[in-house]
């Protein structure tokens, strides 16, 4: 009986390819052809296109917040039923593109990719999250959740016009929660490797969000090397001893080094070790930042193999070894900088330890003793704070997400320059520029 039926459908098959306008007619069956470009990718394309919901369907751009080397970011309202209202960060990757016309696509960044790949994948209540990736005219947008403040305009209100120290319950609860977020990438084997206060960002909830995983690494079985991926990470002012002694290989000790700069910074109201650096040659070799690596050892003094066993393996060992020898400065800064907590100090001296291998890990430093002692740490970083903290500064005449000139909705499209030195500041989350307004070097 099988083979009878498979006979069957062999003789209609034959019968439907010889004579398909009588066969179909015989048995009652409607004509359907296709149009001859129905399986060609234009058509495809169209379908796809015209049922994506735009970026601006979905959200209402509330203006331009920062720009940088890889695009723009910009304030969004959600008008969709799920996110009426929701305040949202857009990031726009550049591309190159005139008139709105794109004039050479060149496909995804290895920046942009890794960020996308990773961000997807993390979920803690410390790290910026991912609302959605939106692919349109040929442009990536990645939507965050918002955060108003970041720990760079929060020390700059403290710092200007007049020197107001930031409370005690707040410094607190900040690097608790910072290290809560870098405990978790850690254990997740990712190195995040560009910390700094521009990249912390704070909710008005109170609640801090590690943000900017642009140049974030997952480091267990990585297909090629840290360094042969990327020579330079960490914003040079939060850049670890080893890395700049140049470690070919290094560990999540480069994150927690960045953390206690941070500490330092949220104590004094300005960098600890703010160093001059020493620009790429043409030749895209990596120098050695002597001015830099000299901030650190006016403050923790010069390191010696006793405490470092293998500071003589680092390549650039012989140039340390022509710098002046200094003693460590570290608790007379502290003290100058009006800290009395030993506590709070003796963090400071763990997550700035020179040898990586004895510098304090991220798990262990949420069990430190300042910790533990009151005010204990709290969720709401401004909780029975008397500060009041001004809004992120919008632009709102240059908020043309898709890059539209004629677009009369929008106003004229302006490029990528920022307009003034409040947006040049990264936005925290999307790390587009340094503290000094200069674009980011990857």
């Amino acid at each position: 009986m099988h083979n009878q039926h498979v006979i069957g459908q062999q003789q209609e098959l034959q019968q439907l390819s010889q004579n398909p306008q009588s066969y179909l007619q015989a048995t009652n069956q409607p004509l359907r052809v296709a149009s001859n470009d129905f399986f060609t990718i234009d058509p495809y394309r169209k379908r796809k296109d015209q049922s994506r919901i735009s970026v601006l369907q979905k959200y209402e751009i509330l203006g331009y917040i920062a720009a940088g080397t890889y695009g723009k970011v910009y304030k969004a309202k959600g008008k969709s039923v799920n996110n009426l209202n929701n305040l949202y960060a857009i990031k726009k990757f550049k591309t190159d593109s005139k008139d709105n016309e794109v004039i050479h696509y060149t496909g995804i960044s290895q920046s942009a990719i890794r960020e996308m790949s990773l961000c997807k994948e993390l979920n803690h209540q410390n790290i910026t999250q991912l609302t959605e990736i939106v692919l349109e005219r040929k442009c990536i947008y990645m939507v965050f959740e918002f955060g108003e403040h970041d720990l760079l305009q929060i020390i700059h209100f403290h710092s200007h016009p007049d020197f107001k120290p930031i409370p005690e319950l707040t410094l607190k609860s900040a690097i608790y929660q910072i290290l809560q977020g870098l405990s978790y990438l850690h254990q997740n084997w990712v190195l995040h490797r560009d910390l700094k206060p521009a990249n912390i960002m704070v909710t008005n909830d109170g609640v801090i969000k590690i943000g900017d995983l642009g140049l974030a690494r997952k480091f267990n079985n990585p297909l090629q090397s840290l360094y042969s991926g990327d020579k330079v990470v960490v914003t040079i002012w939060y850049r670890a001893p080893e890395l700049l002694l140049g470690a070919r290989h290094y560990t999540p000790a480069i994150d927690l080094w960045a953390v206690g700069c941070i500490l330092a910074e949220l104590l004094s109201l300005r960098p600890l070790f703010k160093g001059e650096e020493t620009k790429m040659d043409n030749k895209k070799q990596v120098p050695f930042q002597e001015n830099q690596l000299l901030k650190i050892l006016e403050i923790l003094g010069t390191p010696t193999l006793d405490k470092w066993p293998s500071l003589n393996n680092y390549p650039e060992y012989s140039q340390l070894s022509k710098i002046t020898q200094f003693p460590s400065n570290l608790k007379a800064w502290y003290q100058s900088n009006g800290g009395t907590n030993k506590n709070c100090l003796k963090l400071l001296f763990d997550l700035l330890e020179y040898d990586p291998a004895k510098r304090l890990n991220a798990l262990d430093s949420l069990d430190h003793k300042w910790f533990t002692e009151n005010p204990k740490p709290v969720d709401n970083i401004f909780a029975n704070s008397k500060f009041k903290y001004p809004q992120r500064k919008i632009q709102k005449d240059d908020n043309d997400i898709l890059g539209n000139v004629n677009n009369p909705m929008f106003g004229n499209h302006h490029g990528y320059n920022v307009g003034n030195n409040a947006n040049k500041r990264a936005y925290a989350g999307m790390g587009v520029y340094d503290e000094q307004g200069r674009k980011r070097v990857r």
